[in-house]
């Protein structure tokens, strides 16, 4: 059964705290790994209220402002007459999901997906292909309101306007769905999901943990991985000094010359020129000027390890 409750008398708090009771079409990338500025467990702290939602950015505003444009495009290219669906959708099957669609198709059973991306993403639209995660997106949609077509439209900034039409995929919604489900059940449980290695999963950690304590802890059920970790990082010296080694083979060859070219290559080697406060000067020409009170000072976590006897 769909359930819909209505957003236009609701404020943004209350909007993002309604999000925050299942998992939207925006998240479902993240949970399966395809989103690239967010991880499975910057998500669960989010969902769980304990890290402040993201700030707005310019192209989050950029998104939001052009979407109405974006439907008219995909109107004028495709002759279907879209609305708005001032709802968040539920499905009583799916407890733990909801869909918040861009428009609904009038007529069909379909809805539309409007993306707003910079021109530095051309190439991932080259020969009809678009993001993975944008695809399950609208699968979630489909998952959620059951049908059986998704639309998607994309203004690619100052080069193109695209429109694809997306088939529910019966196996793509299943695996989504164990997927989340399997996620859900970490946020209702409290249960921190599997951290990764990704700046955002580091980022989350920060946020949660910002101050350190006196205090020691034993943890011993990382000594296998304390001893994994030096491992790695004997082979990626290795690595490293291979790499170094072809730019510096690379940049012998070069010479004076800055630019040098291949078959699917090129490589600048150029003089650039950077501009630094030299602090130490300045407080020798000018020892009348307190310069700590042009010092900004931030704190952070130092993370360090290092063999013991």
């Amino acid at each position: 059964m769909i359930i819909k409750k209505s957003t236009l008398n609701m404020t943004e708090a209350d909007w993002l705290a309604d999000r925050r009771e299942s998992i939207g079409g925006s998240d479902a990338a993240t949970i399966v790994g395809l989103n690239p500025y967010s991880s499975p467990y910057e998500l669960w702290a989010d969902k769980l209220g304990r890290i402040p939602p993201k700030e707005s950015n310019e192209a989050m505003r950029l998104g939001h402002d052009l979407e109405q444009y974006v439907a008219e495009r995909f109107t004028e290219a495709t002759g279907k007459r879209v609305r708005r669906e001032n709802n968040i959708i539920r499905n009583t099957d799916i407890p733990f999901a909801h869909a918040n669609v861009d428009r609904l198709i009038i007529g069909e059973k379909a809805g539309l997906e409007c993306k707003t991306t910079s021109a530095l993403n051309t190439s991932k639209f080259k020969g009809g292909e678009f993001p993975a995660n944008y695809y399950v997106q609208c699968q979630h949609y489909m998952m959620v309101t059951g049908y059986p077509k998704w639309y998607l439209a994309v203004l690619v900034l100052g080069r193109e306007f695209l429109w694809f039409e997306i088939e529910r995929n019966e196996e793509d919604i299943e695996a989504l769905r164990q997927s989340e489900e399997a996620f859900w059940n970490c946020v209702a449980e409290k249960a921190e999901p599997q951290i990764d290695g990704s700046y955002s999963c580091s980022r989350t950690i920060e946020q949660l943990y910002p101050e350190s304590e006196d205090g020691e802890i034993d943890i011993a059920p990382f000594t296998r991985s304390l001893a994994e970790r030096k491992e790695l990082e004997c082979q990626i010296k290795e690595l490293e000094e291979k790499k170094s080694a072809i730019d510096n083979e690379i940049k012998a060859y070069m010479a004076e010359c800055g630019t040098g070219v291949c078959d699917g290559y090129k490589v600048t080697y150029k003089t650039q020129v950077r501009n630094t406060l030299d602090k130490a000067a300045l407080a020798k020409a000018h020892p009348e000027i307190d310069l700590n009170n042009f010092m900004k000072q931030s704190s952070s976590r130092v993370f360090k390890i290092k063999e013991v006897s």
